[in-house]
């Protein structure tokens, strides 16, 4: 326990003489969660890192966050601990194939999920979220065809909860697509009462059992605030449960299992990779440290600006 103290202590002293900011999302574990200036979804995180004036940001996350740190704030430091933390969503995608796909379909718009790399917003025309998702489509002209990228399971519910066609790259989540359908309804069988709230990353399968389907952010507010229910079987990664628990202690909250017994496959092995000891010797040596040309930055910049535009004009309206 006193080492463990003895860790947060030498961040805390390691975050004040670096000016650092230290931005955690909710699939963090708990410890990193709680020592976070700013912890949230993807978007909330994009916002925080757009709006500090601080010298070093440090994210708790995997390397597409921090990279969409470093595209909108080419002049500070920005630090990962473990440069290791990648994605399967952008992994599946790879920056020459998915320039080829948007060049075979010309007139179409191309709208990239934030999971995905540098040079994958580059060649988009609007980055989203799955917080704001369905507001970026609303914004493209409805005569206008979209190719919506990496992942399969988000564009397939956003075309039933719009209407719109669109050609959907066949990414996924490495996590919500191990989550079991027969789990699920075994805890439905044992839980009647309890509520489903899944992430639109999850299979068409599992979201057809769901009471609320969104961003982390949402699922958050949903199972903290309603009044239908206080057991809530939770069908993404489950480092969000523990905000849950916080916000709502009297609360029951059940992680969705995966399909196989014998792992933590519910869990995302890549956010897993961010240690206590890791945050420490990151902002020690400001090392491993994010870094990008400037055309590249510059290219990657405008789509996620024109997100920003249309999530902060759907907030005010």
């Amino acid at each position: 326990m006193s080492t463990h103290i003895d860790i947060l202590d030498e961040i805390d002293a390691l975050r004040r003489s670096r000016n650092a900011v230290i931005l955690a999302h909710f699939y963090q574990d708990p410890d990193i969660q709680d020592l976070a200036d700013h912890i949230g979804d993807s978007l909330q995180l994009a916002q925080a890192a757009r709006d500090t004036d601080a010298d070093v940001i440090l994210f708790c996350g995997v390397h597409f966050m921090a990279e969409t740190a470093k595209i909108l704030n080419p002049s500070r430091i920005v630090v990962l601990p473990d440069m290791a933390a990648g994605c399967s969503l952008a992994d599946a995608a790879p920056g020459d194939e998915v320039r080829a796909w948007k060049a075979a379909n010309p007139g179409h718009v191309l709208v990239s999920y934030v999971n995905c790399s540098a040079e994958v917003k580059a060649a988009s025309d609007i980055i989203c979220t799955s917080s704001n998702a369905e507001a970026v489509i609303a914004s493209i002209p409805k005569d206008q065809g979209i190719l919506f990228c990496p992942d399969r399971n988000l564009g397939a519910w956003l075309v039933k909860r719009t209407g719109r066609e669109m050609k959907l790259w066949q990414g996924t989540c490495i996590v919500h697509e191990t989550f079991s359908e027969k789990r699920l309804v075994q805890l439905k069988v044992r839980h009647p009462l309890a509520k489903v709230i899944c992430h639109p990353e999850c299979e068409p399968s599992l979201l057809a059992h769901a009471d609320h389907i969104g961003s982390t952010s949402s699922l958050l507010k949903y199972a903290t605030t309603t009044d239908d229910a206080d057991t809530f079987i939770v069908g993404t990664e489950p480092g969000i449960i523990h905000q849950m628990e916080k916000a709502a202690p009297g609360r029951t909250f059940l992680p969705l299992p995966g399909m196989d017994e014998s792992c933590a496959c519910n869990e995302c092995p890549y956010m897993r990779l961010n240690t206590l000891e890791k945050i420490r010797d990151c902002l020690r040596d400001l090392q491993p440290r994010l870094e990008m040309e400037a055309p590249l930055r510059l290219a990657a910049l405008k789509p996620l600006e024109r997100m920003m535009e249309i999530s902060e004009r759907a907030s005010r309206s």
